[in-house]
């Protein structure tokens, strides 16, 4: 059953499932909490407390226009955690901006996190091109909405041959994004330009990690798994067949097999 907290000014929609040691899962762009329902299934078997929120500006969440930095979304994760009362560490996984919002956890409340999963993200900071393309694309999800980026992005968020392969996967994560509130979106992006560079952080990790990459992923491709896996001491690298940029939704099984050996090093 969905519940909501106050945190920070706004108001947060999460999930709250399970008994146990307690996961954070964080979603990427321009998603919602909804992508990890095949991971939420799966590790509450296997006795974890799992906790998925909707970032602000997505989902169900306040939607706040103008710039939203991955500090503030990584301030937003744990003044969650704080509302849930979870006094120990936490294993915190973040897939794509979900994965550099992990980062900036870790970069901000090291203390606070008994292991880190980084899927389909990378570390480096943002390239001049790349800060004027953020914003380039802000401008327009305000001036245009959703529909055409959703569309546009489907086949490059999913490997192109699931797009049709799994039709209902395909719809979901559509619809996700399209269901996006553009100012939330927008600001995210504007933010994710702002960005600071993660690896030299990534070489201070102190805790087990574990970088997942789907084969096929354009956004993020398996050589930047590679790099923060070379990066993480002790790190452990999973890379999926047979999927894109979503491998937890394009190979549940696969993804949540990582996992737990991941857990049960």
């Amino acid at each position: 059953m969905t519940r909501t907290a106050e945190v920070n000014g706004i108001t947060v929609s999460f999930d709250d499932t399970g008994d146990g040691p307690a996961f954070v899962l964080v979603h990427g762009h321009p998603f919602d909490r909804s992508m990890w329902w095949p991971q939420v299934a799966a590790l509450t078997a296997e006795g974890y407390r799992v906790v998925t929120a909707d970032l602000r500006g997505y989902g169900r969440s306040t939607v706040v226009p103008g710039l939203t930095t991955l500090e503030t979304f990584a301030r937003d994760t744990f003044a969650l955690v704080d509302h849930l009362e979870i006094d120990d560490e936490v294993v915190l996984a973040g897939l794509s901006m979900g994965g550099q919002i992990a980062m900036e956890c870790y970069r901000l409340f090291p203390e606070r996190i008994a292991g880190l999963v980084l899927a389909d993200t990378f570390p480096q900071g943002e390239t001049p091109a790349g800060h004027a393309h953020r914003n380039q694309v802000a401008d327009r999800l305000l001036a245009e909405g959703m529909a055409g980026y959703a569309a546009e992005n489907l086949p490059k968020m999913m490997a192109a041959y699931n797009v049709e392969k799994m039709p209902q996967v395909a719809e979901h994560v559509h619809a996700m994004m399209a269901h996006t509130a553009p100012e939330g979106a927008a600001a995210a992006l504007r933010g994710r330009a702002e960005r600071l560079d993660y690896r030299e952080l990534l070489t201070t990790v102190a805790v087990p990690a574990l970088v997942v990459v789907g084969r096929d992923d354009e956004f993020t491709p398996v050589a930047d798994a590679e790099l923060m896996h070379g990066l993480i001491p002790g790190s452990q690298l999973a890379v999926i067949d047979g999927a894109g940029h979503l491998p937890n939704l394009e190979q549940p099984a696969a993804f949540n097999a990582a996992l737990h050996d991941f857990l049960d090093q």
